[in-house]
């Protein structure tokens, strides 16, 4: 059914190519993240500050969404006709993942296809390294659109080309847009102050962050394989554990109401907030396995503790890894919720190898990831 679908989109894309390529226009696929401060987002962002010349069109996930339920004559008109007439007449396409319907597309010859992804760098194997069967041949062939993969340091231009599939002359390490406003310290403080006017109560506490990834196998049936309770009583009161769970995680975990009651003002579900950024500004400490917010987290220079419960198992029967775990991973790694509170009571952290990791995963420090991503592929003058 999914196929029929992108045929459709297809069929309509490759006649609008008979309409002609707009200079300053832009199709933004937003189809993972669609926030302002997104990779996407933050490259519109500048172009609409910078100059009001350029012309936005945007796919969206709420887009896909729309074609279920109320509206959906409406909505199949404007995804699969009108949708395709913007991407067809687009001169940039930015995409923040891998949309299925352009594996069956072609870009004329001047067109720019952006490819910002999501991450700002991996820990676990993606993509072609880890995909099967059909979606790993969709993938290839969307990822063969593709003249600018945007990456935030040279370090990793080998894992991204070949997780892509593509050249490394396609591979840019010009810095990611979503990362430049973890250097913007004023709007990062008001965030952080907005937060503690609503959560007054979490601000003379000490703030643990849980945001672990999610298990491919865990799609049905997704589960939170932190004891909470055994972590909170084991370590001082001071201490409040926030949730960032996965979304199909966060959609089916419930606190039961004796929970709720014993643990109001220590446990805090925050899996569906809307700012990771400030959730990471509030934070004291991380607690994650194998997720790529730690590219983002280092930046604060605050301690990570790596909770790898099942490393055995994600490593041989899972993604797997591009580096050893072990000697990767900047922080102490722990296989048990007893482990994690013995890490948290000793209050021991090699902070040494956080400022080395920052320093291996970004080839620049300066906040200005979107200018320079803006400047080498998006001229501002014709």
């Amino acid at each position: 059914m999914k196929t029929i679908g992108y045929l459709i989109f297809s069929f309509f894309y490759h006649i609008f190519l008979l309409c002609k390529v707009k200079d300053k226009k832009l199709c933004c696929i937003m189809h993972h993240d669609s926030s302002r401060d997104s990779n996407v987002g933050m490259v519109i962002q500048y172009l609409k500050k910078i100059s009001n010349e350029y012309e936005f069109t945007y796919i969206t996930k709420d887009d896909v969404n729309g074609l279920k339920g109320k509206g959906m004559l409406k909505n199949f008109i404007s995804f699969f006709i009108i949708k395709p007439y913007h991407l067809a007449t687009s001169n940039y396409i930015l995409l923040d993942d891998a949309f299925l319907p352009l594996a069956y597309l072609k870009f004329k010859e001047k067109v720019k296809v952006i490819q910002l992804w999501h991450g700002t760098g991996t820990i676990k194997k993606f993509g072609q390294d880890v995909n099967t069967g059909k979606l790993k041949e969709l993938e290839y062939k969307i990822n063969q659109n593709i003249t600018h993969l945007i990456v935030n340091s040279s370090s990793i231009i080998d894992i991204y080309s070949k997780a892509f599939g593509v050249s490394k002359n396609k591979v840019y390490p010009l810095g990611l847009p979503r990362t430049d406003t973890l250097f913007q310290k004023e709007k990062l403080e008001n965030e952080v102050s907005k937060f503690y006017l609503k959560y007054p109560e979490l601000k003379e506490k000490k703030i643990l962050l849980y945001a672990p990834t999610f298990r491919d196998e865990e799609t049905q049936d997704p589960k939170l394989h932190l004891d909470y309770a055994k972590l909170l009583e084991g370590i001082s009161d001071d201490w409040v554990l926030l949730l960032k769970l996965h979304p199909f995680v966060a959609s089916r975990f419930h606190l039961k109401e004796e929970e709720e009651r014993k643990y109001r003002g220590r446990l805090y579900d925050y899996s569906f907030y809307p700012d990771l950024n400030t959730l990471m500004g509030v934070s004291d400490i991380l607690v994650t396995d194998y997720s790529s917010i730690i590219f983002e987290y280092c930046l604060q220079n605050k301690p990570i503790i790596f909770y790898a419960y099942d490393l055995e198992e994600f490593s041989n029967h899972g993604r797997g890894f591009y580096e050893p775990y072990e000697e990767y991973v900047p922080g102490p790694i722990v296989h048990s919720t007893q482990d994690l509170i013995e890490v948290l009571n000793h209050d021991i952290y090699p902070m040494e190898k956080i400022i080395m990791f920052k320093e291996t995963h970004y080839d620049y420090l300066d906040g200005q990831s979107t200018k320079r991503l803006v400047n080498k592929v998006i001229p501002l003058t014709y």
